[in-house]
């Protein structure tokens, strides 16, 4: 491609690399051509894995690029010592993947990924060299192809084939059109070749090679390389294009569940996760701060093949869990297919008000499980259970399910469902209706018209839907929450009237509000012009209205709007937890209908039996409707379920139960082993603070208000949270100071002003019940 000098750039005092193309090759349109393609290609790409392009000219008629100067090795020099360790390549082959993520996003291929074009920087990072092949894949037309052929060495020539020999694709050897897909097949070879030491295609000649490409596979990789890596290789190494990951995106998402495992665990990126955000996640999620897990899918029809068993006796099975459907495709890359359709299909079945249907976060704890069916249906509480598997084969789907007495294990109904991609929809709609016929569920006439039919679907919108749901409802971390918005986003642009990937993304940005990934007054317009988006599509997904209903409660004050919503919400799905959840929230702060606040949560956990955050979520309301005892029976089982999750909210409500009991030795410990065991929390500081002035400690409340301080110097802290530790400390003014902040904020929690146990000396003062009629609240009595 040319030659390589190290040089200063003596204008900003910095050591640089110039590639030129020798002066004997400068007059040559074809070699220009593709110099020239490498200046605009990687011009356009800005990303810490792609080596980056100061500068690009001709000097006395001799094109030449200013590129940064790396420091370190190529990964073919690195090779050269043997393959790499299991933790090594998986940590290089994210970064790679990274990088190709970003130029595929821009509609750039490689086409020539290979070791020599991979470096490894002193520090670490990994680069990716070498644009020059790259072909912007929208600006060709359809079966126009560059050709280059090969020495035997292997290295580039000009003639027939662009790409390099043992590292290319097979539609690439052929001739024939390139697009992400083919840098994902080379970049397979180079997984390989990192942890097995050898290309997986090799010949004595280029012809062999070349042969052993299209033909071929290539042997195992050896024992120490864990089965979810053997996985991603395997699906990258396909002969076919359309049975490869379809981006550097999907990519690397495949690789970091990989690496999720034993010894191919990658920690992630500098400042890509926040200490502590799955506990905070908890807490948001149960106090209903925006969080729903639940899946807006849109209607079904079907085509079918199979055995239907004869109906069962009415009455029979009034109760279901869908466990999680099993990934028959071999490859655990495609894990979020399977799991998303298992989420997709009690979703569906939870549109039916006759039946009970278990939630999607208690049923996949048994995935894998080894108990017994009758087992795990006397754990979840049901009376009958869901089976089948997922076949995904390019752009077709099988789904296989059966129906199962879990008393008696007798197997009651069974059926295949085979459909296009874009035709999934119609698929779950049609194992919800045969569910509901066998087990003579009656269906109102509104639930039929949703089961009725359904649309056609883009294929690749609603793989990124899945994928975007699969990181919202495991979100761990700030970069899951972007990568989720990402997902759903750019399923929205692939298919604008996709009505779930509106709902979807205004959970995610409801979710950002309350755990403070975005400011409030940001998230919350956003969240509701999704979900109002999402609703003209389709009124009927429940998960929308919900979100629209917490905006309307959390930032609008709405509380009429939010009431109706929510109660949408529930008559559209009456199975899914988290709406049961949000009417407890508004319940409690709102209404303050604490008593009724339990039964709605309670609900929520016959719908959700094994998550710890239901579990609390009773708690909760048990502590607002002044059932001290009651709350720490329940707080006590969730802090037990997890302890070190769940359990950090359940020691501070274990504290705030003692407070009102005048426990205070036993408020004190819980509060302190909350802020012990959980990260630097703006709600543990506040309402732990609180304890503590009740308590009369009252230095330490003043050195968590300190904390507070000093954490709102570095993100929005919640006035709120302050407020419920002046308050505690007995300092009305500086308390009022705060609700009166909370209320110009319009802050998360400012809805909750009524309902929370103030003191009662805050409560007659004139101010405080001055703020209460200034918001207007509904009729209905304070705590």
């Amino acid at each position: 491609m040319g030659e390589v000098y190290r040089a200063r750039d003596t204008r900003l005092g910095r050591d640089v690399a110039i590639k030129v193309l020798p002066p004997e090759f400068a007059d040559d349109p074809e070699r220009l051509r593709r110099f020239e393609r490498e200046a605009r290609a990687t011009a356009a790409l800005s990303h810490p894995n792609i080596l980056d392009v100061h500068d690009v000219g001709t000097h006395e008629g001799v094109p030449y690029l200013v590129e940064e100067l790396l420091e370190g090795e190529s990964l073919r020099e690195r090779l050269a010592r043997g393959p790499l360790p299991v933790r090594e390549a998986a940590e290089t082959a994210i970064q790679v993947a990274h990088g190709l993520a970003a130029a595929h996003e821009k509609h750039i291929v490689h086409r020539d990924l290979k070791p020599a074009n991979v470096f490894i920087t002193s520090e670490g990072t990994v680069k990716i060299l070498d644009f020059g092949l790259a072909k912007l894949v929208e600006s060709v037309p359809l079966g126009e192809a560059d050709t280059l052929t090969y020495a035997p060495t292997g290295a580039t020539e000009f003639g027939r084939v662009l790409g390099t020999m043992a590292y290319m694709a097979p539609e690439q050897a052929r001739g024939m059109p390139v697009d992400p897909r083919t840098d994902i097949f080379s970049f397979g070879v180079v997984l390989y070749e990192m942890l097995a030491g050898e290309r997986p295609f090799r010949g004595e000649t280029a012809t062999d090679t070349v042969a052993a490409i299209l033909k071929e596979e290539p042997t195992p990789l050896p024992e120490g390389v864990p089965p979810a890596l053997q996985g991603v290789v395997n699906q990258c190494l396909a002969k076919r294009p359309d049975q490869r990951f379809s981006s550097g995106h999907d990519l690397e998402l495949a690789l970091q569940a990989a690496s999720s495992h034993g010894e191919t665990a990658v920690p992630a990126p500098a400042g890509a996760g926040v200490a502590g955000l799955g506990r905070r996640w908890l807490w948001a999620g149960v106090a209903a701060l925006g969080v729903i897990a639940t899946a807006g899918v849109a209607l079904y029809s079907l085509t079918v093949r199979g055995h239907a068993g004869a109906p069962i006796a009415a009455g029979l099975i009034r109760s279901i869990a869908v466990l999680p459907l099993t990934n028959l495709s071999g490859d655990p890359a495609q894990e979020y297919f399977s799991d998303g359709m298992t989420e997709e299909l009690i979703t569906t079945l939870s549109k039916i008000s006759a039946l009970k249907v278990i939630s999607r976060t208690s049923v996949m704890q048994f995935k894998g499980s080894k108990k017994s069916l009758r087992e795990i249906a006397a754990a979840l509480g049901v009376e009958g259970v869901i089976e089948g598997s997922v076949l995904r084969a390019g752009e077709r789907v099988r789904i296989t399910a059966q129906l199962i007495n879990a008393a008696s294990d007798t197997h009651l109904w069974a059926e295949s469902y085979d459909r296009d991609l874009k035709d999934v929809l119609a698929l779950q709609s049609d194992v919800a209706r045969a569910v509901a016929g066998e087990v003579r569920a009656k269906l109102t006439p509104q639930e039929q018209a949703r089961l009725a039919g359904g649309r056609a679907v883009n294929p690749e919108a609603y793989r990124l839907y899945l994928k975007g749901r699969q990181l919202f409802v495991n979100l761990s971390s700030e970069e899951d929450f972007r990568k989720a918005l990402e997902r759903f986003q750019r399923a929205i642009d692939l298919d604008p009237t996709y009505a779930p990937a509106y709902a979807g993304l205004a959970s995610c940005h409801t979710n950002a509000g309350a755990l403070g990934y975005e400011p409030s007054y940001e998230a919350f317009p956003k969240a509701k012009a999704a979900a109002q988006k999402a609703l003209e599509l389709d009124d009927g997904l429940a998960e929308a209205h919900a979100v629209l209903g917490a905006v309307m409660m959390q930032a609008d004050w709405d509380w009429a709007g939010a009431e109706r919503e929510l109660q949408r919400a529930l008559a559209v799905d009456p199975n899914t937890p988290d709406a049961h959840s949000l009417y407890g929230f508004y319940l409690v702060w709102v209404a303050g209908r604490s008593d009724l606040a339990v039964t709605e949560y309670r609900r929520a956990l016959e719908l959700n039996p094994l998550a710890p955050a239901t579990t609390f979520a009773v708690g909760f309301a048990l502590y607002y409707a002044r059932r001290h005892d009651e709350s720490i029976a329940q707080l006590r089982k969730a802090k037990e379920q997890d302890p070190a999750g769940v359990g950090l909210w359940a020691r501070m409500y274990l504290g705030l139960n003692y407070a009102q009991k005048h426990m205070y030795d036993e408020a004190v410990a819980e509060c302190g082993k909350a802020i012990e065991s959980g990260p630097e929390d703006q709600l543990v500081l506040g309402y732990c603070g609180g304890v503590y002035g009740l308590a009369g400690r009252h230095q330490q409340g003043l050195a968590l208000l300190d904390r507070l301080k000093n954490l709102s110097a570095r993100h929005y802290v919640d006035p709120s949270y302050v407020a419920v530790l002046c308050d505690g400390l007995g300092d009305n003014d500086r308390t009022m100071e705060w609700l009166e902040r909370a209320y110009t904020e319009r802050s998360a929690s400012s809805s909750c002003v009524r309902a929370e146990l103030w003191t009662d000396k805050l409560r007659s003062d004139p101010r405080f019940q001055g703020l209460i009629r200034r918001m207007k609240y509904p009729a209905g009595g304070s705590q």
